[in-house]
This record gives structure tokens, sequence and C-alpha cells, in this order.
């Protein structure tokens, strides 16, 4: 058994089974890669993939299990290349990161200028999705961190660091009725239509509870992963914007009217979580503090060390986080 096979293997389930873009991918080719597998398939008496003629169809239940041990082997072995990169170029490497469209947009611009420009030699990458497919990239090792607001707690892979809370704001054109209102309720803001986040997204789940906590039913007409595509929809009439308050900016929205509704929304809270086993580099804790300053390199280590969520919300309970 090669590691290489096991690279292989990995790489074409995590390339849809489609061998030619997995070979595309790793600039090697095709033949190389099938013969591989064959060979390590029939060193392991079982198959991984299932074959219609040439092409693989789908993963056996053998191939699963086995996917599985490989995928933590290859983030063993990943592990220690940055053991050896950090004693070695502690200022050079690679980081990447899963996020969704708010925080990459909203959040994480001065973040990431502030990094590079003390870490030009480290490639920083950012990766887009879902709060699922951001979870899901940082719980196989795709990605070194997740941030996001939604779904991580279902990965008990993960650590999960909190960073910061936030809250929304609803966006209305100028002169709109609401903006007479002194003092919002949930009630004004069920009578008219509401656009706003797709479900799962940028606490889309605790707006939901709002209203059905009060038995409102809100006439949501249109809903969008992106903030700016839902402000550009208020600006067209269709309806009054329920956004994370960081997406509105008195510059770049003036045309618009923010009215604060944090005391009508439960707080949603970021998180980034990484990987249990991850080997932190010396600028990914920088990476982390420069996000949410109170997330020292020590207090990643504590976080690192507890063995369950409770000890992990037990760490974090007399921590005041910054508010957005």
């Amino acid at each position: 058994m090669k590691l290489q096979q096991l690279r292989y293997i990995w790489e074409v389930a995590h390339h849809d089974l489609n061998v030619s873009a997995t070979a595309q991918s790793l600039y090697t080719s095709q033949p190389g890669i099938s013969k591989q597998i064959r060979l390590l398939e029939d060193e392991l008496g079982v198959e991984v993939f299932s074959r219609s003629g040439k092409h693989l169809t789908r993963i056996t239940p053998a191939g699963e299990a086995i996917l599985r041990t490989a995928g933590e082997i290859l983030r063993k072995v990943e592990s220690i290349k940055q053991v050896a990169q950090e004693f070695s170029n502690e200022r050079k490497g690679s980081l990447s990161i899963a996020t969704t469209h708010t925080q990459a947009r909203y959040s994480l611009p001065r973040v990431v200028k502030v990094f590079i420009e003390r870490y030009p030699e480290v490639s920083l990458q950012m990766n887009q999705g879902t709060p699922m497919q951001i979870s899901e990239m940082a719980a196989d090792g795709s990605v070194d961190f997740a941030i996001a607001t939604e779904a991580m707690d279902l990965f008990s892979d993960l650590i999960m660091l909190p960073c910061y809370h936030w809250n929304r704001c609803v966006v209305v054109p100028r002169n709109h009725p609401l903006c007479s209102v002194s003092n919002l309720t949930l009630q004004d803001i069920a009578k008219h239509p509401i656009v706003t986040y797709v479900f799962g997204f940028t606490g889309r789940s605790r707006l939901d509870e709002a209203f059905l906590e009060h038995g409102l039913a809100p006439r949501v007409v249109f809903t969008a992963s992106d903030a700016d595509v839902i402000k550009t929809y208020v600006r067209l009439g269709l309806g009054i914007g329920i956004v994370a308050k960081m997406a509105y900016s008195e510059e770049e929205d003036s045309d618009l009217v923010a009215l604060d509704v944090g005391h009508l929304f439960k707080q949603s809270t970021t998180k980034l979580g990484f990987r249990r086993g991850t080997f932190l580099r010396g600028f990914m804790y920088e990476f982390i503090e420069l996000l949410a300053p109170h997330l020292t390199r020590e207090l990643v280590d504590q976080a690192f060390n507890c063995h369950s969520k409770i000890e992990l919300d037990e760490l974090f309970a007399d921590i005041e986080l910054p508010s957005y």
C-alpha cells in the first residue's frame, strides 16, 4: 500500500468519481490513477469503487470505510509537513478558509488585508459556500478554518471558537412608512413583504424563531444568500429587507435606511471552526487573533484541549465577545 494510492482514491472520491478531472488536478495521467486504484483494490481484496464498464459509478460500503481512514492518514501527513514548515520557515506556507458571503464581504476584508501585509509569503485561499458546505470542508480537512454562524454545531469533530455576536437591521428605501415608526415591533414588520436570507444562512433560523414565538407568519417574498442581492431587490420595491447589521454601509447604501431591530431578534454568534488534531502554525494563531482579538494563542490552546462541547462552553462562559 502506497501513500500515493490513498491520495488517488481520496481525490477521485472528492472529484465526483471523475478520474479525468482528478488527473488534471493532480497533473498526472488518467491511466496511471486507474492502475494504482486497481493495484490497491487487488492488495486489499475489496473494491473501493463500483464500476460500469470503465466508469466509476459509486463508492462501495467498504470504500466508504477505507476512505475515512485514508482521509485521516492524509491529514496526519499534512500535519507532519506543517510541523516541518513551521520550523524551517515560520513565515511561509498556506492557509485555506471556507466561509459565507456575508463573512467574506463584510467581516474578513480588514483581517485579510492586515494578514497578507504581515505574511506576504503565505498563500491564502478563500472558499465560499453554504454553512453546511463549509462545515463539511473543515470537518473533512479540505480547508483549515471554517467561519460561519450556522451549521457548525452539527459536526462533533470541529473545535468551534466564538468570535463575535451580531444582530440584524431592517433596510428600507428612504421615506418608507416604517421610517416614521419610533419603536418597531415584529407586528409592524410582518405587515410588509420581506426580502431576507435563505434558510440556513446568516442566522436566518433566529429570525424565523422570533416570528414563530409571537405567532406571526411573515410574508417572505424573496430570499438570497447574498446581502447585496437582498438590498438590490429592496431598491426595486419588492419588500423590506432584513440583513445582518454589518451588511449595511451608510456610504454605499445611502439611498436606504437601516432600522435597528436588535431588540426584536436574539443575537447570533459567528464562530471559527477547525478539525480536532489540526496542527496550528504560528500564522494561523495570528489570523484567529486578528479576526477575534480575545482568541489569544493561550486561549485557543485551552480550547484545543477541551474534550467536549460542555467544556468548551464553560471555557468561554465568562468571556465577553464584541458585538456588531
